[in-house]
């Protein structure tokens, strides 16, 4: 054992000598950094040639230069409240159904999320075991998720075979448009929710029983304490929640793609699926484009950051 304790500390004695004890912190934070400027920093800095640069080419010295023009190609609308007018009308459908996509999965989340934490914050028969149940669909992968909820959803899937024993008719779960969306929506809330029950569940249990017993002694109704003692006190927990759930939202590409390929027609197609499909499942792949798009999608994505580093920052004086 001491022939490999001093095996593994002699290269570290050599690099000490080598660069100094105040600069070996840098030494062991060297591989991590060399790692995020392979796959994070160059494929970002590349992202931004790609969006400034037009043609079909991949190499990144035989394009030319463009400026702005990818950038005009997709925000060219007539009238943005109706994609017939947009250039890149498949972008701005995307976009839409993306909107629609945050608004109904972030807020039904929330609600879900803070509900299911209330109940499992309270002394409940077995609420180790629910705390693990609501919790395991985060732990399976996205495409697992999928292809689950397709096995329940397709024509002839559990679902509707229910239906049929019941004397119901089919339903064209992953075939009509409304469906669709409706139940990317409830997959995408049902896959996720748990780790934001999570957060929600912490922030309940460290607000401190004193308030809930004096709130009781004084006769206080359930629903006041709930306004006045329990959200007030669950603020930065729920602004972590919802911050998260947005940009996680506006990003969701995997299991949609493998619930409906985007489908029926463009009524689940969302905007990462948008820069997929553009950049690389078409026959034509236009770079430039998805670049462009995926760099509009990162501002947003970074204005959101910001939205939840200004309001801890406010709810912290």
């Amino acid at each position: 054992m001491r022939l490999i304790a001093r095996a593994i500390d002699w290269p570290f004695e050599a690099l000490q000598r080598a660069f100094g004890a105040a600069r070996m912190p840098y030494v062991f934070v060297a591989p991590n950094l060399a790692v995020f400027a392979i796959f994070v920093v160059a494929p970002m800095v590349m992202n931004v040639w790609y969006a400034v640069t037009g043609g079909t080419a991949l190499m990144p010295g035989e394009r030319p230069f463009v400026g702005l023009d990818n950038f005009q190609e997709l925000l060219s609308c007539g009238n943005f409240l109706d994609v017939a007018t947009c250039r890149q009308d498949r972008f701005w459908r995307a976009v839409g159904n993306t909107v629609w996509f945050v608004a109904f999965q972030v807020v039904g989340m929330v609600a879900l999320s803070l509900l299911t934490a209330l109940v499992l914050n309270r002394r409940i028969p077995l609420r180790g075991f629910f705390r693990a149940v609501f919790f395991y669909p985060v732990l399976l992968s996205p495409v697992v998720v999928a292809l689950i909820w397709k096995w329940i959803l397709q024509p002839d899937g559990l679902l509707n075979a229910g239906l049929v024993s019941a004397g119901l008719a089919r339903q064209p779960f992953l075939l009509d448009p409304g469906w669709a969306f409706s139940w990317t929506v409830m997959v995408s809330i049902w896959a996720h929710m748990g780790f934001y029950t999570l957060i929600l569940l912490a922030g309940l249990q460290a607000i401190p029983p004193d308030l809930y017993e004096a709130a009781e002694m004084d006769g206080t109704p359930v629903p006041r304490v709930f306004w006045r003692i329990t959200l007030p006190l669950l603020m930065p927990n729920m602004l972590v929640v919802v911050v998260l759930g947005l940009i996680r939202a506006v990003q969701t590409f995997d299991e949609i793609f493998v619930l409906t390929g985007g489908g029926p027609g463009t009524a689940t197609q969302y905007i990462v699926q948008y820069i997929y499909e553009t950049a690389f499942a078409n026959q034509i792949h236009i770079l430039g484009l998805a670049a462009a798009a995926s760099m509009l999608v990162g501002l947003v994505l970074l204005l959101l950051t910001l939205m939840q580093l200004a309001f801890s920052a406010r709810a912290k004086q």
